[in-house]
């Protein structure tokens, strides 16, 4: 896969969660193995963290054949309440936002 950083030991600003579903914003039929690859984590781990996020309301997806589209509910609030009222849409467009820039600019400018 092109782009996908190297594995990280430490903390993190971002979530697995919040990473999983960004991935799944930018492109709402990704393979569970694809996001695992771009998220540096198991396959096993994707799927716990789609369950859920399904579980509680933030994600859905139906199935035709053996593709699976994924459909995040944008208004549904985040849950910490530090977070309240802010809809999950707004981390989201934050997140894949800065993807796109990530990978179309180059990282020779810090």
């Amino acid at each position: 896969m092109v782009g996908v950083p190297e594995s990280h030991t430490g903390w993190t600003f971002i979530t697995s969660h919040a990473r999983v579903l960004a991935a799944i914003a930018d492109n709402p039929n990704v393979r569970i193995r694809d996001i695992a690859a771009h998220c540096r984590l198991t396959e096993r781990a994707v799927a716990r963290i789609i369950s859920d996020l399904e579980q509680d309301g933030y994600l859905s997806h139906t199935r035709e054949g053996r593709t699976n589209t994924y459909r995040i509910e944008p208004d549904k609030v985040l849950r910490h309440p530090a977070e309240a009222g802010l809809p999950v849409a707004s981390l989201i467009s934050l997140l894949v936002q800065d993807e796109t820039e990530r990978t179309r600019t180059p990282a020779a400018h810090h």
